[in-house]
């Protein structure tokens, strides 16, 4: 999909609701701003800043100035909200019926990688706080911090393989792009999580 379709579909998944942002938003952006500008100087190091800042923005009262950790934390949530929505909705494709073979495959499978990509982001939110009880010492710090690296990576490999597994011309235009709106928002917030969690990792090496 190219850069344009690509900014067509953001555009499209405000006005469906699936990437929502709080209208207090703005409200609460200009109540913090030091924590609004620590949240957008973070978001630069991301793939996607611009959605980065829009959906942190309503952590904005909660997230404490330069606390790297409570934002990956945010990123997290926001990133287990968006594939939830995914798998909820992948879910019920499975059962719908008047599905062709192949594209019934092609579901099922995606379903299955967005729930492996539901329960990996689960366990890296309590994971990552583990880290941060643990700061003093260095060698449990940097095992807990790996493995909310190593299971957010996981999460986002299932969100492109279920990208991948759906993008086939053979599969009903309506149900690819159904599923693919959903399943790519949720993958640029991983990413983006993912960023922010090593980014909160390099500064406490």
């Amino acid at each position: 999909m190219s850069n344009l379709s690509l900014h067509f579909l953001l555009i499209f998944l405000f006005f469906q609701g699936i990437l929502v942002i709080p209208a207090e938003s703005v409200s609460v952006m200009s109540q913090n701003s030091n924590t609004t500008n620590f949240i957008i100087n973070s978001c630069k190091t991301t793939l996607y800043p611009t959605i980065c800042i829009q959906s942190l923005s309503a952590y904005a009262n909660t997230i404490q100035l330069v606390n790297e950790q409570q934002l990956a934390h945010a990123a997290l949530s926001v990133s287990l909200s968006k594939a939830k929505i995914a798998s909820t909705y992948i879910s019920k494709l499975v059962r719908m019926r008047g599905l062709k073979p192949r594209e019934l495959q092609a579901v099922k499978d995606c379903s299955f990688t967005m729930n492996d990509c539901v329960y990996q982001l689960s366990r890296s939110i309590p994971e990552l706080g583990q880290s941060g009880k643990l700061t003093s010492r260095r060698d449990e710090f940097t095992w807990h911090v790996s493995n909310v690296q190593t299971w957010t990576s996981a999460a986002l490999t299932d969100e492109n393989s279920c990208l991948d597994m759906i993008n086939n011309p053979l599969i009903n235009g309506k149900i690819r792009v159904s599923i693919r709106v959903r399943v790519f928002v949720a993958s640029q917030v991983t990413s983006n999580a993912l960023a922010l969690i090593y980014q909160f990792a390099e500064r406490h090496s």
